[in-house]
């Protein structure tokens, strides 16, 4: 697993590579296998003329300018609860998270039925608990009837304002 993660995240230097991971175990295992193995290669060849020129998967992880860690999250307690845990994981491993989109927002959508407003105090907590220092960035997309698949949906989703 460790080797088929590293091989896509050395393909982010010629393409555009989306992981799509979930903030559990499993995830966090591979950020340490990657780290584990940045560890060993830095020691292997520490003071030799190949560590000029050495590039770990933890390394390309770690260049903001290369790649960008955006977390997606329901607007309700456990998921940015999850999410949260997962971007101090991140930052111990020196990888800030460039933004974090809230996905199915309740309010986004301006709704008026009375059942869906009562759910938007517990939206509203979750939102500003992500905006009072989780994100620095933060996209808010709307619970849409359909999930917006492919570039010409997303396109759309964008040009609309909803995103």
């Amino acid at each position: 697993m460790f080797h088929a993660f590293s091989r896509v995240v050395n393909e982010a230097r010629y393409a555009f590579v989306v992981l799509d991971t979930a903030p559990t175990g499993h995830s966090l295992l591979l950020m340490d296998a990657t780290g584990a193995y940045h560890r060993q290669m830095l020691q292997q060849y520490e003071g030799t003329s190949n560590a000029v020129h050495l590039i770990t998967p933890l390394m390309r992880l770690q260049d903001a300018s290369m790649t960008h860690v955006i977390l997606v999250t329901l607007p309700e307690a456990t998921p940015v609860s999850q999410a949260a845990a997962l971007q101090e994981d991140l930052r111990r491993a020196k990888i800030e998270p460039w933004a974090w989109v809230i996905n199915k927002s309740i309010a986004a959508t301006g709704t008026t039925d009375p059942q869906l407003l009562a759910r938007l105090a517990g939206e509203h907590r979750q939102t500003a608990r992500i905006a009072s220092g989780l994100a620095r960035r933060t996209f808010v997309l709307p619970w849409l009837p359909e999930p917006p698949v492919g570039v010409a949906a997303l396109g759309a989703l964008a040009a609309s304002g909803q995103a």
